[in-house]
């Protein structure tokens, strides 16, 4: 069978945290996302050609993500072969919705549907999780999991990592706002206490088993009961531009919980219904309405497929 001439992939936005879910549960996003564009080269090594849809990013592949994946991927074949590699960057990064995932999830599955997925896409989520390392210093699972796999992933252990796929048990909307504030991860997390008093964490972790039966239970009263966070959204709301604001403003129209998205700035909302989140996001939106800050802001469905193909012509098709 012929090999096609190029693969494009696209891969989701993310929420992390999920509230009480800090570092361990993430879902994905239909919209928005990244895409990546693959072509085999005979010659060794990782080739990156172009970058769309923002500035700034090296093209060199020791030092972006799609590269370090690539690399990773080719190196644990042992490949004779190499990829040259293109970004559309769908996503702002440093906006609190998985924009440096996106792009390694992207990267992860496309390398792989080029060279006859040798992986499945659950062992993919290991060398996403390496260009997680690059963009922000570890390698953690939260965003890159739900990326790929699609639904809530729930990371139980990195050592062994321990991914728990869930799917999406019930239907689910996301209203997520993106406020136009820089906010930089690595000063939402240097914010954070070192330490935790133990009722806050029975609080939290309460919280997160009851979240996890709610979603698995399909009881949309338990998952609003459970979206809450005893611990980080405290420390770091002031951070966000509008946030108790906004937070109010989402509950009052109907969603069933809000809270940061990653580290910030976006804020994610979840309802029952489509109508519901709608009413959500107009609601936030009344909030930004008179401050002057800008913003982007979505609704959709938490999907059941993450990453995926987009495009993959023959072999004789033109690009």
């Amino acid at each position: 069978m012929n090999e096609p001439e190029f693969i494009k992939v696209f891969a989701p936005a993310t929420v992390a945290n999920v509230c009480c879910g800090f570092d361990v549960l993430g879902f994905a996003l239909d919209q928005p996302g990244d895409e990546v564009w693959v072509r085999k080269k005979d010659t060794p090594g990782v080739t990156i050609s172009a970058i769309e849809g923002i500035s700034g990013l090296s093209f060199d592949p020791e030092e972006n993500v799609i590269g370090v994946v690539a690399q990773k991927i080719l190196a644990a074949l042992d490949a004779p072969c190499g990829v040259e590699l293109q970004l559309r960057k769908g996503m702002p990064v440093g906006s609190g919705l998985g924009s440096s995932a996106a792009s390694s999830a992207a990267a992860a599955y496309a390398v792989n549907e080029m060279l006859g997925k040798p992986f499945t896409t659950e062992e993919l989520v290991v060398f996403a999780m390496e260009g997680e390392r690059v963009a922000s210093g570890s390698a953690h699972a939260d965003n890159v999991a739900p990326s790929l796999l699609g639904g809530f992933v729930l990371v139980r252990s990195y050592d062994p990592l321990d991914i728990i796929p869930l799917g999406v048990p019930v239907e689910l909307y996301c209203t997520c706002v993106h406020p136009l504030v820089e906010l930089k991860t690595s000063l939402a997390r240097s914010i954070l206490k070192k330490e935790i008093p133990m009722q806050k964490a029975i609080r939290q972790w309460g919280n997160l088993a009851a979240l996890m039966a709610g979603l698995l239970k399909g009881d949309y009263s338990l998952i609003s009961r459970s979206l809450h966070d005893e611990i980080f959204e405290p420390e770091r709301a002031f951070l966000i531009p509008l946030f108790k604001q906004a937070k109010h403003a989402a509950i009052d129209a109907g969603a069933l919980g809000a809270g940061i998205s990653g580290s910030g700035p976006s804020i994610f909302a979840l309802s029952a219904t489509e109508e519901g989140a709608q009413q959500v996001k107009r609601s936030i939106e009344q909030v930004y309405l008179s401050s002057g800050i800008e913003l982007n802001a979505y609704v959709t469905q938490v999907p059941e497929q993450g990453a995926r193909v987009i495009q993959q012509p023959s072999l004789h098709a033109h690009a």
